[in-house]
């Protein structure tokens, strides 16, 4: 591919994620299975005009989501079974959120942010913080909770491959801060039969009994969950694992955040923090470009490994290590008391 193409791609990446979008938000890799279905039987089932719906499944066929045959009968391909809501680690909720119409209009205010040398798109758009504006609008805060159990499933394959090989013997008590329904930290759980745990989240989040995961893990002996701020308090464990929650916020936010579990933690303790490293210079990475996405949805920011030890120092922690996942794109920054 030549700097030309290379280019081009770039411009109209956008047009792909739309296209992405608009066939999960009209359900339609939920009607298309392995057994080809013709447009018009799927149009109608799904209430969509058949010529123009017929536009869109082609487009879905050409980025490799649908398979198309000579007389426009359609099958779901491996690709497009990620999109479905039944799949196991569907990233239905991840489409639903990202291409979206909330983060959707963030991006627009990228340009005069960076001129203003003010971080806050979504208070420009909305008035509201994004954790704000999720507590007040019903539609947008499931959409939310179901991306980020989407992104959790991902996530915690990359920090448990991460911690392979860590010494937990010494652990007894992990509080995941933040934790939303517990995947992460069940998932722990299961793999270490001595720990118990404690999963700290807004009520909120935690309220919905079902979607919980010491239940549906069979860990529901070893897991507590706790509703609160982890601004104000967290509860005492003797170790602590955020993953995702610190890139949330500025730094100074984060050193409260750090500087409260410290507080807390018994008198040999540890925290894990995982997140995206941002590596050096001479490395593309997905860090870097999630951190434009953070620039627009929060206060917060992707860091280096080194930017979290210094986070880590002045809430009074030792920093120790940085673990790393053998995709690279999951760091885990350990700090200790």
């Amino acid at each position: 591919m030549t700097d030309r193409e290379k280019t081009l791609d770039i411009i109209f990446g956008r047009w792909r994620s739309q296209i992405l979008y608009a066939g999960v938000k009209l359900g339609v890799f939920d009607c298309v299975n392995a057994v080809p279905k013709n447009v018009s039987e799927i149009a109608k089932q799904l209430n969509l005009d058949s010529s123009l719906a017929y536009r869109l499944f082609r487009a879905l066929g050409s980025l490799g989501l649908l398979k198309e045959d000579a007389n426009r009968n359609f099958s779901i391909t491996a690709q497009g079974d990620l999109l479905r809501k039944d799949y196991p680690q569907t990233l239905r909720g991840i489409v639903l959120l990202e291409e979206g119409e909330e983060h959707y209009a963030l991006w627009k205010h990228l340009p005069s942010m960076i001129m203003d040398g003010k971080q806050n798109a979504f208070l420009r758009e909305y008035s509201k913080n994004i954790f704000e504006y999720a507590d007040s609008n019903l539609a947008y805060r499931e959409v939310f909770n179901q991306a980020m159990s989407s992104y959790s499933t991902i996530q915690t394959a990359w920090v448990l491959d991460a911690l392979e090989g860590y010494d937990f013997s010494k652990i007894h008590h992990m509080c995941d801060v933040g934790g939303g329904q517990g995947h992460l930290l069940c998932s722990l759980l299961v793999k270490y039969p001595h720990l118990k745990g404690t999963v700290f989240e807004l009520d909120t989040v935690i309220k919905n009994r079902e979607l919980l995961w010491a239940r549906k893990m069979g860990v529901e002996d070893r897991c507590t969950y706790v509703a609160g701020d982890m601004f104000d308090e967290v509860p005492a464990a003797d170790a602590y694992i955020m993953k995702m929650i610190l890139h949330d916020w500025s730094d100074e936010e984060c050193v409260k955040i750090l500087s409260n579990i410290y507080r807390q933690v018994y008198n040999v303790g540890t925290v894990f923090i995982a997140e995206h490293m941002v590596p050096g210079p001479e490395k593309p990475h997905f860090s870097k470009l999630f951190d434009i996405h953070m620039m627009c949805a929060s206060s917060g920011r992707e860091r280096t490994a080194e930017e979290y030890a210094d986070l880590l120092n002045k809430a009074g922690w030792k920093y120790s290590k940085t673990l790393h996942s053998p995709s690279g794109l999951m760091g885990i920054v350990e700090g200790n008391k």
